[in-house]
């Protein structure tokens, strides 16, 4: 009986299932999967399920997709040892920034993949491009871009260390528009200009 007390008071204080889920993406990535480049896309599956949609109980709500973003970037980062070659220089990732563009609804109970992929990167971040994509059709059903901002150290020096990334990809023209519509934002809410 006191087992189950303290669980109920877990899951009361803290979004357990989240914390399992984090764990779980991680594990499963590093024992079961091989290592990956960094330039490789990465892919974790989901399913929508009652917990994940909307109060019209049909499709994943919106918040739910930031969500599953955060799954698939923690895989991204075992997969690819980056994270561990940041935390080596003392440093840290944080979201510097998303954008999700949505298409199409993922409706209850439907099988989905997360397809995450490095787009380009400066010497304070990486910056992700993530497909959420039904395994049904494999229709792309939403879009996101993330800037993540990496704390403490060069990325360009870290990105030294990937063979594979030895010549940086040009910037695409989406992720130039969107960081430009960010420095706008950001020069709105300075105050010192």
């Amino acid at each position: 009986m006191g087992f189950i007390f303290y669980a109920l008071i877990l899951y009361i204080i803290w979004d357990v299932n989240y914390f399992l889920r984090c764990i779980f993406t991680v594990l499963a990535g590093r024992l079961f999967q091989s290592k990956r480049k960094v330039t490789d896309t990465t892919t974790i599956y989901g399913l929508c399920t009652s917990q994940d949609v909307d109060i019209f109980i049909k499709h994943m709500n919106n918040a739910r997709y930031l969500r599953e973003l955060d799954f698939a970037r923690f895989h991204f980062y075992a997969l690819t040892g980056l994270y561990e070659k940041v935390k080596e220089r003392r440093g840290g990732a944080v979201q510097g920034a998303s954008s999700v563009r949505y298409r199409r609804t993922i409706p209850i109970f439907h099988p989905y993949k997360i397809q995450t992929k490095l787009i380009w990167w400066d010497d304070k971040a990486i910056y992700l491009e993530q497909q959420f994509v039904t395994l049904s059709d494999g229709f792309v059903r939403a879009v996101a871009m993330s800037k993540q901002c990496i704390t403490n150290c060069n990325v360009l020096d870290i990105m030294k260390t990937y063979p594979e990334a030895d010549k940086r990809p040009d910037m695409p023209t989406d992720l130039k528009m969107w960081l430009d519509a960010i420095e706008v934002s950001s020069q709105k809410l300075r105050k010192d200009k």
